[in-house]
Formats: structure tokens, sequence, C-alpha cells
């Protein structure tokens, strides 16, 4: 049935032609946003873990409250390198878990061994964010670590 110039079905027991095509581009619409990372993550990108080197024999695996000690190389996605710990020939030390170091740390470095190394790619939302951390981290800046857990210092449970 017509009315005002233009197409409206009328319900009568079925779905029309019209309705069922409109189903099917909804249907295909709903999936494709949900299969779209750029739709479906506006923007937002996944903490990314590979192990680069695993251990045999791990009895402790780090977990929060732990105090960690690492060896890193920071880069950027160019590559140009923004810090290192092996450079100053010192670990860094830091109890995971308690906001002392980018959300992407405390995520992506639970559940090390010691002597396991892993790349970190870390969306700019677990890093330094929008601001950045300059002059070496501009803003919005994806950032990729190659660690190494070099000891972990448990806290005994009260």
């Amino acid at each position: 049935m017509r009315r005002g110039g233009w197409w409206h079905p009328v319900r009568r027991g079925g779905a029309s032609k019209m309705q069922a095509s409109q189903g099917a581009t909804l249907l295909t619409l709903v999936l494709w946003a949900l299969c779209s990372p750029v739709l479906s993550t506006e923007g937002k990108r996944k903490l990314q873990i590979g192990v680069k080197k695993r251990v045999d024999n791990c009895p402790v695996k780090s977990r929060k409250g732990d105090v960690l000690h690492m060896h890193y190389v920071g880069k950027l996605e160019d590559g140009t390198e923004f810090d290192s710990s092996l450079t100053r020939d010192q670990p860094f030390v830091f109890t995971l878990g308690t906001g002392q170091v980018i959300k992407g740390w405390d995520q992506g470095l639970l559940g090390m061994c010691e002597g396991e190394k892993r790349k970190l790619v870390i969306p700019s939302e677990l890093g330094y964010g929008d601001r950045g951390a300059p002059p070496k981290i501009p803003g919005g800046a994806t950032l990729i670590f190659e660690v190494e857990l070099l000891k972990i210092e448990r806290r005994q449970e009260l």
C-alpha cells in the first residue's frame, strides 16, 4: 500500500519482501559491526602479548603484589627506541598491579616466570594515552616492549 509517496508494507500474516530485505540488511550491518575491528573497537586496540623465550621449570609465576626485577627495551612502532634498562645496566624494579607502571605492563606481565622473555605491543590507552610522554613518546603512540623477568620477590601472605 502506498502512503505519502513511499512504500509502507502492510502486515497480513507474513513478512513482505520489503521487510525480509530490510531484515537481511539489518543482519548484515549487525554482523559487519561485530566483525569489523575499526567499528567495533572505536579506535581501541588490545594489548598483544608474545612469548619470546619460555621457561621449562616455573614454580612461581608473577602475580599482583609481587616485586619484579625486569630488563626491557621500549620502542615506538617506527622502531625508535625511547628507553632501555639495558643501556643503564640496571634492572627496573617495581610492584606489579599497583599502578606504578603503565596499565599495559600491569596486565602484560602477569603470569610470567623468572627468565621468561615477552614482547608487549601496548595500545596508547594502556600506555601514555593522548598526552604521550614528551619529548620521546608522542600522544596516541603504540608502545612495543621487549621484556625479561629477572627475579620475582613474593611478599609473604599475611
